[in-house]
C-alpha cells in the first residue's frame, strides 16, 4: 500500500478523537519534513512517520507496553509494509534500539512538539510566531516548565550531529509553517 500525507492523515481521523493530539501529529510531522531536508532523508517519509507515530495512542492509552506495537499491527494490516517507517515509529517509543538518523529524528521530535506548544501557550500572545530561540532556551533551563517534556530525549538530536539551538530552531520554523491548523 502506498502511504500519502493524505491517507496518512484519513488514518488519523479515524483512530484519534482527541484534537490537541491530532495537532501533535501533524506538529510531528512538520518538524520530521523540516529534519529530513537536513539529513538528506525522504521529506514524505519523514512526515508520514511523524503524522503516524501516535496513531494507536487512544487505544493504548491504559496499554503503553502496546503503544507502537499497535501502530506497526494496524498499518501491516492495511498492507503498509515501509519498514523504515514502522521502525522509526516503534523506536519513537522505546520498542526497538535506535539504528539510525530517521529513528534519532522521531525520538527527539517527539516531546519537542509539546515543549514548543507549552512555550507558546505562556506567552502572552499565545502564538508561535512570537515565539524565538532564546525564548525556548530559557523556557529549556527550567526544570518545571513543560516538566513532561523529557530534556534528555529532546537533546538526545546531538547524537547525530544536530546541536539542540539547531534542532528547537528547525522544529519551531516547521510548526509555525502550520500555526493556523495548530490553532497557535
Amino acid at each position: 500500500m502506498e502511504m500519502t500525507k493524505e491517507r496518512a492523515l484519513e488514518l488519523v481521523k479515524q483512530h484519534v478523537k482527541k484534537k490537541n493530539l491530532i495537532k501533535h501529529m501533524l506538529a510531528t510531522g512538520a518538524c520530521m519534513r523540516a529534519l529530513a531536508e537536513r539529513f538528506n532523508g525522504d521529506p514524505d517519509r519523514w512526515e508520514i512517520a511523524g503524522i503516524l507515530h501516535d496513531l494507536d495512542y487512544d487505544e493504548t492509552y491504559d496499554d503503553y507496553p502496546r503503544h507502537a506495537i499497535r501502530t506497526v499491527e494496524i498499518l501491516r494490516e492495511l498492507g503498509y509494509d515501509d519498514e523504515k517507517v514502522l521502525n522509526a515509529i516503534l523506536a519513537h517509543a522505546d520498542k526497538k534500539e535506535i539504528e539510525n538518523e530517521f529513528e534519532q529524528a522521531l525520538y527527539a521530535v517527539d516531546p519537542t512538539t509539546g515543549f514548543i506548544v507549552a512555550a507558546a501557550l505562556m506567552h502572552p500572545t499565545k502564538k508561535l510566531a512570537n515565539i524565538d530561540l532564546g525564548f525556548l532556551k530559557r523556557r529549556f533551563k527550567e526544570k518545571r516548565f513543560a516538566a513532561g517534556a523529557n530534556r534528555d530525549q529532546m537533546r538526545s538530536i546531538e547524537k547525530i550531529g544536530l546541536s539542540l539551538d539547531e534542532f528547537l530552531e528547525i522544529c519551531l520554523k516547521a510548526m509555525q509553517s502550520i500555526s493556523e491548523e495548530l490553532g497557535l
